[in-house]
């Protein structure tokens, strides 16, 4: 699904209201649609019950090594609404990003999230992510984790 279907654009204002509650202001890392097109990346939508509750995407990157290759995806825009949360829907999109990415080339899966949200980063360790070295927008801000793993 495009970036810029109506799902993808409400649950994505969504994240950023989110980003507002929890760090006083929106997501600025620079954000082009084409990015998450078929096949430099992709934007997932999921529903609960016919209502979009889910989303997350991934582009590729190559500019950062991570176990011995560049052939990189990075996730971008992981989110479920508050009413669905703890029925498992992120684990279920994250494992989905995962098996899309590999599916497209990538070897590697990186990310990038805050220290003001505990649930992401427990969910990214218990995933089988490890901490890796700051990159993107938010390389050098003291909020930022970042975490990758092999594909």
């Amino acid at each position: 699904m495009p970036i810029t279907a109506p799902d993808a654009v409400l649950l994505v204002e969504q994240v950023q209201e989110e980003y507002v509650a929890r760090y006083g202001g929106r997501d600025e890392s620079p954000i082009d649609a084409s990015e998450f097109e078929d096949p430099t990346g992709m934007f997932f939508v999921g529903r609960l019950d016919g209502v979009p509750v889910t989303s997350g995407a991934w582009r590729r990157r190559t500019d950062i090594l991570l176990a011995g290759t560049t052939r990189t995806a990075e996730v971008k825009r992981m989110y479920v609404a508050p009413p669905a949360r703890g029925l498992g829907l992120a684990r279920r999109m994250l494992a989905h990003l995962e098996a899309t990415a590999r599916d497209a080339g990538a070897e590697a899966i990186v990310l990038e999230t805050g220290e003001k949200q505990p649930e992401a980063i427990e969910l990214y360790s218990s995933a089988g992510y490890d901490r890796i070295e700051g990159f993107g927008y938010y390389r050098d801000s003291p909020l930022s984790r970042c975490f990758g793993k092999p594909l």
